[in-house]
């Protein structure tokens, strides 16, 4: 199949395009540093040409809520529209797992004006809502790290390897539209400081880890509203295992 990936450039995106051309697919990347800006909509007739699904893993710039849902609709309003005229017939959104249970959080704002708009959509679609990745929260704990000191949230999450989300987006995406999939998740929960500190640890990074509730997430977000419901599909990497990978990386770069 000739499958379009928006975002492709991204974590997630660099590695659906890898599952995909592994399992034999022709893929268009779709990113503004390959010259596809989705924000005005410049070159993606000529990138949807003869795709059959396109699967959108695109991320939004930090800002707040208007900003946020404003690029969201306008990217997704752009892709939905050259999709139709391309003939595209079936629409992957990655989405995440709770952002229907959240309020106040900007990212996850833009999210449901994704989902709101791929359902209300002129193309056939199956919305994936996924957990966290595994390197969630050291990216959490980077955003607000000053003089070797960040603040985190407790959160409950039960997060997911980036590779094996990456291989469920690349399974979807050859198969029939599926309107809402399941919620996808990892096999365990685990606490965001822990897994904070213990990133942290792994890949030979020292900082204060201060929990906290008056950060980035608030105590909405508390008890299990950030887990998969029943019915998830459990993906098979664990996070001590993908920790055990950030281990080896580290050793191999102060060695080399």
């Amino acid at each position: 199949m000739r499958i379009a990936v928006a975002g492709a450039t991204g974590n997630i995106g660099a590695l659906t395009v890898a599952a995909l051309e592994r399992d034999g697919h022709e893929v268009v990347r779709i990113s503004r540093s390959l010259g596809v800006d989705l924000s005005t909509g410049d070159g993606l007739d000529d990138a949807l040409t003869g795709v059959n699904v396109v699967i959108d893993a695109t991320n939004a710039p930090a800002g707040g809520d208007a900003e946020t849902v404003a690029y969201f609709g306008t990217a997704t309003r752009n892709l939905l529209a050259a999709g139709e005229r391309a003939g595209v017939r079936h629409h992957v959104l990655l989405s995440i797992v709770g952002i229907d249970r959240v309020e106040g959080t900007a990212h996850y704002a833009g999210k449901r004006e994704q989902e709101r708009l791929v359902t209300a959509g002129p193309l056939p679609w199956t919305i994936v809502p996924a957990t966290q990745f595994h390197d969630f929260a050291a990216m959490v704990a980077g955003w607000t790290e000053r003089d070797g000191v960040a603040t985190i949230a407790p959160l409950l999450v039960q997060p997911i390897a980036p590779e094996d989300i990456a291989e469920v987006l690349a399974e979807i995406a050859a198969g029939e539209p599926r309107g809402r999939y399941a919620d996808v998740a990892g096999p365990e929960p685990q606490d965001l400081v822990d897994m904070a500190r213990r990133t942290n640890e792994a890949r030979g990074h020292t900082v204060k880890l201060m929990p906290t509730w008056s950060g980035i997430f608030d105590s909405t977000m508390a008890g299990d509203v950030m887990l998969p419901g029943e019915g998830a599909r459990i993906t098979p990497t664990t996070f001590d295992e993908w920790l055990a990978g950030q281990r080896r990386d580290h050793t191999r770069g102060t060695r080399g």
